[in-house]
């Protein structure tokens, strides 16, 4: 498998931001999906994020985590996704979301 890259002006696009999650509650119907209200600053959004398998609800609320915010939106499971969390993925399937290590403002961009 080849590799793509990206240049760095195409990275520059991306925008990264430390949320903090202010709720967090399981898609009905699903085993993995859960939706999330973020703050950023602020503004509000609302993800889905496939990991209810692993995280409960109620252990991320609160959470602070980083987010694609110019992500363009989706619509999953008739929910509609405003970004996208960031998170690690092994190959056997344990997802660990990538948090900031320091006390940091909610809105903060990541570079």
């Amino acid at each position: 498998m080849t590799e793509e890259t990206v240049n760095f002006e195409e990275f520059k696009k991306l925008d990264l931001r430390v949320a903090i999650v202010e709720s967090a509650e399981k898609i009905e119907g699903t085993d993995k999906l859960v939706k999330l209200s973020i703050k950023m600053g602020s503004e509000k959004r609302q993800l889905v994020a496939g990991i209810a398998d692993q995280y409960a609800p109620d252990a991320i609320k609160g959470k602070k985590i980083v987010v694609i915010r110019n992500l363009q939106p989706r619509t999953v499971k008739n929910v509609e996704s405003q970004g996208m969390l960031l998170a690690a993925v092994e190959t056997n399937g344990k997802v660990s979301l990538l948090v900031p290590d320091r006390d940091v403002a909610d809105g903060t961009h990541v570079a």
